[in-house]
């Protein structure tokens, strides 16, 4: 069992309430993609979509020490894989429902929903990954 797969499962028995399935295979894709010397410091899992009713988009985020990782594994064959390093991302919204929550993640680029999550893991998602992003944007502009 990988790092990525056991951060996921102590969120998953954290938040019992949260809607996904194929845990072990999208966290295999993170596993495969961590640069050598990067190291994993959160992981959860949601729905990779902007629809609460739409329960088949699942995949696990992952917040590494030099970015934040968004795999999912198809079911046939293949995989995405979006990776949104610091310097990319501008600010993060949380959305709570009447029993799910979205965070919603928004970059230059492009803007991720993670949606279907536990309205009781919202505040921990967000200030795990808002207090790593604004870490390491600091840390980018001591070095310039």
């Amino acid at each position: 069992m990988g790092k990525v797969f056991a951060a996921v499962s102590k969120f998953t028995n954290k938040y019992p309430g949260t809607i996904a399935w194929r845990l072990k295979r999208h966290s295999a894709v993170i596993e495969d993609h961590l640069n050598p010397g990067e190291e994993l410091l959160y992981a959860f899992c949601g729905q990779h979509n902007a629809k609460p009713s739409e329960f088949f988009e699942t995949c696990v985020v992952a917040i590494t020490s030099e970015r934040l990782l968004i795999a999912q594994k198809r079911v046939l064959f293949g995989y995405y894989l979006t990776s949104i390093t610091p310097d990319l991302y501008n600010d993060l919204e949380v959305v709570s429902n009447l029993i799910w929550g979205t965070v919603v993640i928004d970059t230059v680029k492009e803007t991720v929903y993670i949606s279907n999550l536990p309205k009781r893991a919202l505040r921990e998602i967000e200030t795990e990954v808002t207090s790593y992003m604004m870490e390491a944007k600091k840390k980018i502009k001591g070095s310039l």
